[in-house]
């Protein structure tokens, strides 16, 4: 127990070091808070500091975060696992909760100070690149699928997996998992390398995306506020991102909290809505309820003036960004073999990337909105604000989440019709 308080303690409290060493250092601000919180969770859990688990374990998770304790304790006493994986398993629930906390307490505090009115004289374009997104993901996946056919098992089932995980994220990718009946074996494989993948991804998302894709697509139009007299300019959104100082200020500290206590209250309520309706997807009112509760309040006038709650949202952000940086081992790509499978989830990914670019580019979406709504698709809601963070740009991170809330609704329906529609070829 000592252990497992001292990696929760560890995983709030480094981001701070993070931050830090931004400050302190020019080129690391450069690289930003998050990008290095992903470098140092990849390399935590990819250098073997966390135990492994037994093979039985891993097969016994089947798509899950960790296994509840009372399983557990069966596949021991049944000689399918072994007494090491209790270890194992706290630090996969502490992993797992971690998100699961911070994402929704991030959210309302990034949406608190945004200007909602300001958001919506972009929501054509950002609607606009949701659309191509989607359609790139029906195009290329199955593409994929004709191209891999032959070479994976169960082709037509992981085609249908992959184009829920990438127009929804990994709730639909388990849910799929399920109704389509996929082999065990297999899904641990391909959960396994689509991390892999998804890692790459999002390091060349959070580095590399961003001025890459700004030299290819029209730039973003920041339009400025007169009545707020705000400029918008990209070195001064750049600098709102990365400025976090004085947030401890003696008239700072007390307004935060309560910003803080409002993000409970709307994450405690969204998630009571969540149990009224069973029949929806849990996440799905989770995401749409906090949505909605942080964007009232942000219509709020003393609830939008409070300074720094986009910067604690941030904070949590970062810590969300080593908390699942660290359940990736890119050791473990080696170990798999099936290099036909990997290449079929690269296709997926960059295929779709691809040709939701060209798509952009016949249609004129700017540089930031296509980045963002292809980030909300292929990683899912909760990296928005990250892949905001790398833009600079917080006019877009409901844009982004919008995208990944419509992809998590229609995931597992695209999914479903898709599979079976491949499965006659």
């Amino acid at each position: 127990m000592f252990r497992i308080a001292i990696l929760i303690l560890f995983y709030f409290t480094f981001p701070l070091i993070i931050i830090y060493l931004c400050k302190k250092w020019p080129f690391l601000k450069k690289l930003g808070s998050i990008v290095l919180a992903y470098a140092f969770g990849l390399l935590i859990g990819s250098t073997g500091i966390f135990p492994t688990g037994s093979s039985g374990y891993h097969l016994a998770l089947q798509g899950r975060a960790a296994i509840p304790r009372p399983e557990l304790e069966t596949l021991i006493s049944q000689g399918k696992a072994i007494e090491k994986d209790y270890y194992v398993n706290q630090i996969a629930q502490v992993q797992d909760m971690i998100p699961s906390i911070v994402i929704p307490l991030a959210f309302p505090l990034l949406f608190f100070s945004l200007n909602i009115k300001k958001w919506l004289r972009y929501a054509k374009r950002g609607f606009i690149s949701v659309c191509l997104a989607l359609l790139s993901g029906l195009i290329m996946v199955p593409a994929g699928f004709f191209v891999f056919k032959n070479s994976i098992p169960e082709s037509w089932k992981l085609a249908g997996m992959f184009v829920g995980i990438y127009a929804g994220g990994t709730p639909n990718f388990v849910a799929l998992k399920l109704a389509l009946n996929v082999d065990p074996n297999l899904f641990v494989i391909v959960s396994t390398y689509d991390m892999i993948v998804g890692a790459v991804l999002i390091l060349f998302f959070i580095t590399i995306a961003p001025k890459l894709f700004r030299m290819i697509l029209p730039p973003f139009q920041a339009i400025s506020d007169t009545n707020a007299n705000l400029d918008t300019s990209f070195a001064e959104i750049e600098t709102d991102y990365e400025d976090y100082s004085g947030m401890f200020k003696k008239g700072r500290i007390l307004p935060l909290l309560v910003a803080l206590g409002l993000s409970v209250v709307i994450f405690t309520a969204s998630f009571g809505i969540s149990l009224l309706l069973p029949r929806i997807p849990q996440m799905v009112v989770v995401i749409l309820s906090i949505t909605t509760f942080a964007i009232l309040a942000s219509l709020i006038k003393s609830v939008n003036r409070i300074e720094k709650t986009f910067q604690l949202g941030m904070y949590l952000i970062v810590v969300f960004s080593l908390a699942v940086a660290s359940m990736a081992n890119l050791k473990t790509m080696f170990g798999l073999g099936m290099l036909n499978l990997i290449l079929f989830v690269t296709w997926c990914y960059f295929g779709s990337l691809l040709l939701h670019l060209l798509l952009s580019l016949i249609f004129r979406i700017d540089a930031d909105n296509f980045v963002i709504t292809s980030g909300a698709f292929i990683f899912s809601t909760p990296f928005v604000p990250m892949i905001a963070g790398a833009l600079k740009n917080k006019d877009i991170i409901l844009t982004g989440i919008t995208g990944g809330i419509i992809g998590y609704i229609v995931g597992n329906y695209v999914g479903i019709a898709l599979a079976y529609f491949l499965k006659g070829f």
